[in-house]
């Protein structure tokens, strides 16, 4: 066999099957609908978050400071020593009167949380003359301070180790 004769059978076979070009447009889309249908079953099976305590902080009345979310394990200091007794403490800036505090790789376990907002981040709730704050503060299971801070039992909750969603409302 020659090497032309060679060269036209190659060309020959080529002919036989032309290969038609799509539209990049068409072949983008059909690469992007593949992407999706491929990654379907780990979005429509995914969990919504990873196991643990998920705090969403409502009425926050401005943007100013931090919030700062501590976990109790204990009686012991709740809530008002958050930063020496708290189990876990959580400080964020504020965006748009929005927080949020994860807690993850929580054992089971009775806990109580405290949330101030301190907008001037000295790292306490600040106080007048009478002992009543001048910034945000709120407790899990909504419990209420009246002559002084609940109880760690008013506020306490139980955690089952898995995926515990809750909020929590300041008051001013």
């Amino acid at each position: 066999m020659s090497e032309s004769t060679h060269r036209r059978s190659v060309l020959a076979s080529t002919d036989r099957h032309p290969k038609t070009r799509l539209p990049m447009g068409v072949r983008c889309s059909a690469l992007c609908a593949l992407l999706a249908f491929a990654n379907l079953p780990a979005i429509v099976f995914a969990q919504p978050s990873c196991p643990g305590i998920h705090v969403n902080i409502l009425d926050i009345r401005n943007s100013t400071g931090t919030v700062a979310c501590a976990l109790f394990e204990s009686p012991v200091g709740f809530p008002t020593e958050f930063l020496r007794s708290a189990t876990n403490v959580m400080i964020m800036k504020i965006q748009d009167t929005q927080a949020r505090c994860d807690f993850l790789d929580i054992p089971p376990g009775t806990y109580a949380m405290a949330v101030i907002h301190d907008e001037n981040m000295d790292g306490k709730l600040d106080v007048n003359w009478l002992g009543v704050p001048k910034e945000g503060y709120g407790f899990s299971n909504d419990a209420k301070a009246s002559m002084s801070a609940p109880s760690f039992n008013a506020a306490s909750f139980r955690y089952d180790g898995q995926n515990l969603d809750m909020t929590i409302s300041l008051n001013y």
